[in-house]
């Protein structure tokens, strides 16, 4: 066969050899076609990998973005730490502040000239709350700075400002402040340097606050260089409502009742031999006065703040515990608040000595509260144990009236549970029928607190406290907290202030 096939014509095994590359070359290609699929698969697999990956990042940015519109934007443009918000100020006459009932607290004049000026028509009474426009922004004037700078006039009328390079008027922000409960509440506390919050626990809104010493905010332009020198801004730019920290005195007698329930149940048979004092580890503790009360319950050495009892509870509670229980209630941690603010401090720690845990089971010891922060606590006890978001602006309006945006009452947290707080709020109810604030005890109005007579210096000056809520059929209730600053007991001193805010609110 061989021989035969290499006679045959030379073109004929050409053409046969070319057949059989040919053949070659086709197996070649099939066997490359048949590896080709995995390989493919494999970069199909990466492109996927990747474009999905990028997918993943553009979806991502794009949520964020929604996010940060809805919730974020308005936040960020409002911060006081925005400069770019000065810039509307060229566009928009800045708008009011009012009271909840429609008094004008803060205003924008206009000279002949142009020229704008801020103005205060309540002068000095709305100081720390509005607060100023100059020389740098406080109080609401800075919270609420975006609001202030925005105008939701009528589209039209707008548009024909613009053209005519005319600036539109700012939003007005109306508060939930009441002039009437402010006013009683500054002229209340008088000449005294201290502070005074009122708040519904019920909705979170803060009624008054009034901080002293003050300032009138429409001289502060001139005055900023004496107010700003060294040892004034600290005693009159300062909000002592919010940025004053106090030793909290007899109204810590609040914290130590509720931690002595909860590690005994069998609370209701506590009793005490009160002889005026009590000496442990060669220190004494004394009554307010040297008093001597006597035989006494529980709800009685509360009702008469009987600090050798509670410096006696205080030595028998498990002080981790008790340090918990003080976190959750708000100490040494951060608080519901527009406004700068200290947070309080409460330092007791298991193995500390046996005089600290006396000092700071009465309130004295190194625990530091603000007036804010014991108006918080009070209004979650008031409340049934829950907390409500304070704030101070009700919502936002355009010049002509018509609502843009508006603030909703909305629970913070649950501090304590519904059943202790019915059975402190019948210990703080003692306290007005039967104990240091009689004074209280008035018709019109039903009452419940704490007072406080806090040492400050060796010579046992003290700062005057009290904390505590009234209520009244068909009104929602009123919480109030006030410190005298260096005054006195807190029944002589701070019950009347708040005495005169609470009349102020249940006769309006």
């Amino acid at each position: 066969m061989e021989k035969g096939w290499r006679n045959k014509d030379p073109e004929e095994r050409e053409e046969r050899r070319r057949k059989k590359e040919a053949r070659k070359f086709l197996k070649e290609q099939e066997g490359r076609q048949q590896e080709a699929p995995a390989g493919a698969s494999v970069r199909n697999r990466e492109f996927a990998v990747v474009a999905y990956l990028f997918l993943a990042v553009f979806l991502g940015m794009i949520a964020y973005f929604a996010y940060f519109q809805v919730e974020k934007s308005e936040a960020f443009i409002n911060s006081p730490y925005n400069a770019r918000q000065d810039a509307f100020a060229g566009r928009v006459r800045r708008g009011d502040i009012v009271t909840a009932q429609g008094e004008v607290i803060a205003t924008t004049k206009t000279a002949e000239d142009g020229t704008e000026s801020r103005s205060y028509p309540y002068g000095r009474l709305f100081a720390h709350a509005v607060g100023f426009h100059t020389n740098g922004k406080a109080g609401i004037e800075s919270i609420s700075n975006f609001q202030l700078l925005r105008s939701h006039a009528f589209f039209l009328e707008k548009i024909i400002n613009e053209l005519r390079d005319k600036k539109n008027i700012g939003d007005t922000v109306v508060t939930t402040l009441d002039l009437r409960v402010q006013k009683a509440a500054y002229d209340a506390l008088g000449g005294n340097q201290g502070a005074v919050i009122a708040m519904q626990p019920s909705t979170g809104k803060i009624l008054a606050m009034v901080s002293k010493p003050d300032f009138d905010p429409n001289t502060i332009a001139q005055e900023w260089e004496s107010i700003t020198a060294e040892g004034g801004s600290s005693s009159v730019l300062v909000n002592r409502v919010t940025q004053g920290l106090y030793p909290p005195g007899s109204t810590f007698k609040i914290f130590t009742l509720l931690e002595y329930m909860k590690q005994n149940r069998s609370y209701k048979q506590y009793h005490y031999q009160c002889s005026g004092s009590i000496t442990k580890d060669g220190n004494a503790v004394h009554c307010f006065g040297n008093a001597v009360h006597g035989q006494e319950d529980l709800k009685a050495a509360f009702a008469h703040s009987c600090n050798t009892s509670f410096s006696d509870i205080g030595l028998s509670l498990d002080l981790n515990q008790f340090a918990k229980s003080n976190e959750k209630l708000l100490f040494n941690t951060s608080l519901p608040c527009e406004f700068p603010y200290k947070q309080s401090s409460y330092v007791l720690k298991q193995g500390d000595s046996a005089w600290d845990m006396m000092q700071t089971s009465i309130g004295q010891g190194k625990t530091l509260v603000t007036p804010y922060h014991m108006a918080l606590v009070m209004s979650a006890i008031a409340n049934g144990g829950i907390l409500m978001e304070p704030y101070i602006v009700s919502h936002v309006e355009n010049y002509d009236g018509a609502q843009i945006t508006a603030n909703e009452p909305k629970e913070y947290g649950q501090l304590l549970t519904p059943k202790k707080s019915k059975t402190l709020s019948q210990y703080l109810r003692a306290v007005v029928t039967d104990g240091t604030a009689t004074a209280l005890n008035v018709p019109g109005y039903t009452a419940a607190g704490k007072t406080g007579s806090a040492e400050f210096t060796s010579a046992r000056d003290s700062h005057a406290w009290f904390v505590g809520y009234a209520s009244k059929e068909g009104v929602p209730d009123l919480v109030v907290s006030v410190i005298v600053e260096g005054a006195g007991t807190g029944g002589t001193y701070a019950v009347p202030v708040a005495k005169a805010v609470f009349d102020a609110y249940f006769e309006s």
